[in-house]
C-alpha cells in the first residue's frame, strides 16, 4: 500500500500540494482558537484567516520555491504569532512542511539558515506580542523543537536520496565498466585472430605462389624437377589448410561438436618452415648461438611467427637467394635475426590498407614483452631483430600442450 501511495505522489504532484494546502488551513484555523485559560481569544478573525490562506497557500509552489514558500511561511506564522494565537503544532503545521522541502530540495546549510531565520521571527513574534500569562517554554522551546523536526527528517531523506543515487550510480559504472572491458577483451581477441590468419594465409599463400611460379619456369628447361616441385605445392597448401582451420576454430562456440585443434606451432616447426622456403627457391641457413631455453607457449608461438612472417616478406620482397636465421640464446633473453642478401626491401611503412607484416610483428613482440626492430643493412638486404623474454620456470613445449 506505501509503495502504491509513494507512486500515487510522484505521479500526482499537484493534487498532492492541493491536499496538504487544505488540510493545512484547516490545521492553522483550528490551531487559531487553542488558547490558554488564562488568556483572552484573539479578535482579529478575518484577519488570522487571511495569514492561514497566505502562509498554506503558498505551499502549492514549495517544489519549485521552496525558499520564498519557507519565507512566506515564516511570516504568516510570525504574524498570527503577534496577533496572540499560541505557536502550537497545529499552527507551525504549513511552515514545517515549508521547511522540510526545503531541506530535501536543498543543502544543510541552506536548510540550517531558513530554520534559525524561520525560529527567530516566530518566537519573537510570540515574546513580544504575547498576552500575559503564557509560560515561556511554549513561546521558545516548542517552536523550537517542533520546527527542527522536519529540518532533521528532511535531511535524512536528503542523505538517503543521495546514498540510493550513489549506488545506482556505482552500479551503473561497474555496468559499463564491464561492457567496456569485454569489449575490450572482443576486440583484443580478434586483433589475435585476424594476426594469426595473416601470419597463415600471407605465409603460405607467398610460398604457393613461389613454388607455382618455380613449377611454370622449370616446365620449359626442367621438366623432371616439376613433380617434386608440384609436390611441395600440395603439401603447402595442405599445411595451410590445416592451420588456417585450427585458427577459424578459434570462432567456435564452446558447446559446438567436433572442436579439436591443432597444437600452436613453435620454433621445433623451424625445420618444417625452412623446408618449404626451399622448395620455393629460397635457401635458409639457421644458426643457433647458447643453449636452447624452454620457452612458454605464448613466446614459442610470438617466435615462430615472427621468423615466419619474416621469411615470408623476403620470398615476397626481397630478390634474395637466401636467408640466415640466428637464434640467440641467452639467460633470460632470446635473440632472434633473420637478414637477406636481397637488393630489394620491404617497405618500412605499409600503405593504407597493405602490408601489415612489419606491424604484426611489432605487435606481437610487444603482447609479450619482447622488443622488434627492423630495417635496411649497411652491407644491403634487410634486417628483422626480435628480443623476447625467456620466462623462468617455463616448462618444456611439449610438456604444455595446447586445447
Amino acid at each position: 500500500m506505501s509503495t502504491h501511495w509513494r507512486r500515487y505522489a510522484e505521479e500526482h504532484t499537484r493534487t498532492v500540494d492541493t491536499m496538504a494546502s487544505v488540510l493545512l488551513f484547516a490545521s492553522f484555523l483550528f490551531g487559531s482558537e487553542i488558547t490558554m485559560s488564562t488568556m483572552d481569544q484573539p479578535r482579529a478573525v478575518g484577519l488570522t484567516i487571511a495569514l492561514a490562506a497566505v502562509g498554506c497557500g503558498a505551499l502549492l509552489w514549495q517544489r519549485t520555491r521552496p525558499r520564498t514558500v519557507v519565507a512566506v511561511g515564516a511570516a504568516a506564522t510570525a504574524a498570527a504569532a503577534g496577533l496572540g494565537h499560541l505557536p502550537t503544532p497545529l499552527l507551525l503545521g504549513g511552515l514545517m512542511l515549508a521547511l522540510y522541502r526545503l531541506t530535501v530540495d536543498t543543502d544543510r546549510p541552506t536548510a540550517r539558515r531558513y530554520y534559525f531565520a524561520s525560529l527567530a521571527l516566530v518566537v519573537t513574534a510570540a515574546l513580544v506580542f504575547a498576552p500575559p500569562g503564557v509560560p515561556w517554554p511554549l513561546e521558545t522551546i516548542s517552536p523550537a523543537a517542533w520546527l527542527l523536526l522536519p529540518v532533521v527528517t528532511g535531511n535524512a531523506v536528503r542523505l538517503q536520496s543521495a546514498y540510493l543515487e550513489a549506488v545506482q550510480a556505482r552500479a551503473e559504472y561497474a555496468e559499463r565498466s564491464r561492457e567496456e572491458e569485454a569489449r575490450h577483451r572482443v576486440a583484443e581477441e580478434r586483433m589475435r585472430i585476424a594476426r594469426e590468419l595473416h601470419d597463415v594465409v600471407a605465409h603460405h599463400l607467398a610460398l604457393a605462389n613461389a613454388q607455382a611460379g618455380t613449377a611454370a619456369h622449370l616446365s620449359r628447361t626442367h621438366p623432371d624437377q616439376v613433380h617434386r616441385i608440384l609436390g611441395d605445392l600440395a603439401g603447402t597448401t595442405a599445411s595451410a589448410l590445416r592451420e588456417l582451420k585450427a585458427t577459424v576454430g578459434l570462432l567456435r562456440q564452446t558447446d559446438d561438436p567436433d572442436l579439436p585443434l591443432a597444437p600452436s606451432p613453435g620454433l621445433d616447426r623451424l625445420p618444417e618452415l625452412t623446408e618449404a622456403c626451399a622448395s620455393a627457391g629460397l635457401a635458409v641457413h639457421v644458426s643457433v648461438e647458447g643453449s636452447p631455453r624452454p620457452l612458454t607457449a605464448g613466446v614459442d608461438l610470438t617466435a615462430y611467427r615472427i621468423v615466419q612472417e619474416a621469411l615470408t616478406n623476403v620470398t615476397k620482397h626481397a630478390s634474395a637467394d637466401a636467408a640466415y636465421v640466428r637464434i640467440g640464446w641467452d639467460r633470460d633473453r632470446l635473440t632472434l635475426t633473420v637478414t637477406d642478401d636481397g637488393t630489394a626491401t620491404a617497405p618500412a611503412a605499409p600503405a593504407p590498407g597493405h602490408g601489415f607484416g612489419l606491424i604484426g610483428m611489432r605487435e606481437r613482440a610487444q603482447s609479450v614483452g619482447g622488443a622488434f626492430a627492423a630495417g635496411h643493412r649497411d652491407g644491403g638486404g634487410y634486417e628483422v631483430t626480435t628480443r623476447l623474454p625467456v620466462y623462468p620456470g617455463a616448462t618444456e613445449p611439449e610438456e604444455q600442450g595446447t586445447p
